[in-house]
């Protein structure tokens, strides 16, 4: 059976570094569910920024039901051949709706002090305006649409782990619940 972690967690919190230790030390699959807004706004030629991101995710959304994306995502990992797959940045329950009926699906809520997470989106630079970002416009990011519900879907985490400390203590943990779990 496929062991599925399903990475939820504020921006920052270390879904994408918990993915990327997963995929190299265990051989897993990767797919996050940026990637395909990612597709469709570079498609059209667009900055693929967080607005136009953030946009078109409500309005495939919107257009088409808030579970499409959810299922495109479990067509994709139930087509994926490796035994752990690694979903990232599931943010709303519709997120989730289709990956609950995957044997092996775990969600994973990375918890993660606010000011550390800043702190690493500065540092990681990873959208056009990272850098620059004042702590007021990341707690202003907070509140966007595609924000809000996260702590909704941390309620819903069949596993917690915390990323405060160092990489090798997440890393750890990582380690730990593979071993639990496969």
């Amino acid at each position: 059976m496929k062991l599925i972690l399903g990475f939820v967690g504020h921006g920052a919190s270390g879904k994408g570094a918990a993915s990327d230790y997963v995929q190299k030390k265990y051989n897993a699959g990767y797919f996050r569910y940026s990637k395909m807004l990612y597709d469709l706004v570079t498609r059209l030629y667009l900055p693929a920024d967080r607005d136009h991101l953030i946009r078109m995710s409500e309005i495939v959304r919107h257009e088409f039901g808030e579970g499409t994306l959810a299922r495109v995502m479990k067509e994709d990992v139930m087509n994926d051949p490796h035994e752990i797959i690694c979903v990232d940045g599931i943010r709303r329950l519709a997120d989730i709706s289709e990956l609950r009926t995957v044997p092996g699906f775990k969600i994973v809520y990375i918890d993660t002090d606010i000011k550390i997470r800043y702190a690493r989106l500065i540092q990681r630079n990873e959208k056009p305006d990272d850098q620059t970002k004042t702590f007021e416009q990341f707690l202003a990011d907070e509140q966007r649409p595609t924000e809000i519900s996260i702590d909704e879907v941390a309620r819903e985490a069949d596993v917690v782990l915390h990323n405060d400390g160092t990489i090798e203590e997440f890393h750890a943990q990582l380690d730990k619940l593979i071993g639990n779990e496969h």
